[in-house]
């Protein structure tokens, strides 16, 4: 198995595919390397494609201590992978936790990306109920450890931003929750904890993100509430910036709709690979 290894000494196994401009997907919390397959077929076509499972999702290890799933672990590993492979640099698609490692690269190390696409991002973000989502993903985590990830799948396959899923492609929707039931009880809880309840608010950073160069596609569906708002805060703040919008769509972006989803980061690639997508046009701010 072909695995990169962290400044930690954490082995992320990783998959790649295709060959061209570097193209790396950086998975959600409830997913791992397997849900960019619709991706990785389709992007491989005209580009190098690499997919890995965080620290925490075997077959990656998993640390024990929780202490070792901070936000800067998540966002550094990537970049982990990218060196193992010498790769200088990639466009980076990542969808809810996947999305804010990939903005973390923008603002700390933006030599490294091509572009950034941030799907589903910026869940729990909301300063008014920030520390209430700090406990919940406490709770969450003791779930883990007290059930177990069999039960944890069954009892979350219907909170309300994966209902959407459900409805369009219920076949779909029951094999994503099938690989959450294999997750390690233990990672998934110290990702809760680690990352998922001690990340910053993106609403902290407006100032740095308002500095970040790097061509930005923000996606978000439409019946995802809680990523409706830093969404739109993220397109006001990033200045080489677009935002989708996809309608009728919860979290699970690129699985619910795949062939939209590849559509519209197929384009964006494109044009940033163009040297087209730029900062906006001052005259088109109106005032």
């Amino acid at each position: 198995m072909p695995h990169a290894v962290t400044k930690d000494k954490v082995r992320l196994y990783f998959e790649e595919a295709g060959s061209g401009t570097p193209i790396i997907f950086l998975h959600e919390y409830a997913a791992d390397h397997t849900n960019w397959e619709p991706q990785m077929r389709y992007f491989s076509r005209g580009h190098r494609c690499i997919a890995y499972s965080a620290r925490g999702y075997t077959p990656s290890d998993v640390p024990p201590s929780k202490d070792s799933y901070t936000y800067k672990h998540f966002w550094t590993d990537a970049l982990a992978v990218l060196d193992h492979l010498d790769i200088a640099k990639a466009h980076f698609v990542g969808l809810s936790m996947g999305a804010y490692s990939s903005l973390q690269v923008a603002l700390n190390a933006s030599e490294r990306a091509l572009s950034v696409t941030l799907a589903g991002v910026g869940s729990g973000s909301s300063l008014e109920n920030l520390d209430a989502f700090r406990k919940q993903c406490v709770a969450n985590a003791e779930q883990y450890e007290t059930i177990g990830s069999v039960e944890v799948a069954k009892v979350t396959r219907e909170a309300a931003s994966r209902i959407p899923f459900l409805v369009k492609d219920p076949r779909g929707h029951a094999d994503f929750y099938d690989a959450l039931a294999r997750h390690d009880a233990k990672g998934s809880a110290n990702t809760m904890r680690g990352f998922q309840g001690g990340r910053p608010s993106i609403y902290t950073m407006a100032e740095a993100i308002r500095k970040v160069p790097t061509p930005a596609l923000i996606i978000c569906g439409d019946e995802d509430d809680a990523c409706i708002e830093p969404s739109l805060f993220l397109k006001k703040h990033l200045p080489a910036s677009g935002l989708a919008m996809f309608p009728k769509s919860g979290h699970v972006l690129n699985l619910e709709e795949p062939a939209l989803f590849n559509e519209m980061v197929e384009r964006f690639i494109a044009i940033v690979e163009a040297g087209r997508w730029g900062v906006r046009d001052p005259r088109s701010v109106a005032v």
